[in-house]
């Protein structure tokens, strides 16, 4: 990752996950682990580059092809399987449920309180209107 992409990663993973030390750590945690990922795809990459040069000559070695094709194939199942975490945690921030670390279910009801609150004044000044008019005639 580059130092701005990576900056500008940190800055929203905490944003999600909540102030206070706690959220910038899981932020740090899933940040790490992001960086781990991406540095998995890059060796599976450079496996897979490997695997189709010996397979371009005219007397592959097979020993080095199945080691290469082992590592490449490791390397896709750790991706997925990390990938595959990423999103459920994803998923759980996107739709409030409870996790580690976010507040972002707890801001949702205070939002919607106070739409509560605004409907609820709206309201009440109409009954108020509507008193004021009854005892007016």
């Amino acid at each position: 990752m580059a130092a701005g992409s990576s900056a500008a990663a940190a800055a929203a993973a905490a944003s999600v996950s909540g102030s206070g030390a706690y959220g910038l750590g899981l932020a740090n945690e899933r940040l790490r682990l992001l960086e781990e990922l991406e540095r998995e795809i890059g060796a599976a990459m450079q496996s897979a580059g490997t695997v189709i040069l010996e397979l371009s000559k005219e007397k592959p070695n097979w020993s080095l092809l199945e080691r290469q094709t082992s590592q490449f194939m490791g390397s896709v199942q750790k991706v997925e399987s990390e990938l595959s975490a990423q999103i459920r945690y994803l998923t759980q921030v996107a739709t409030g449920q409870p996790h580690e670390g976010s507040s972002y279910s707890a801001r949702k009801d205070c939002q919607m309180a106070l739409k509560r609150i605004d409907y609820a004044r709206v309201k009440l000044g109409e009954v108020s209107r509507t008193c004021e008019q009854m005892l007016e005639q």
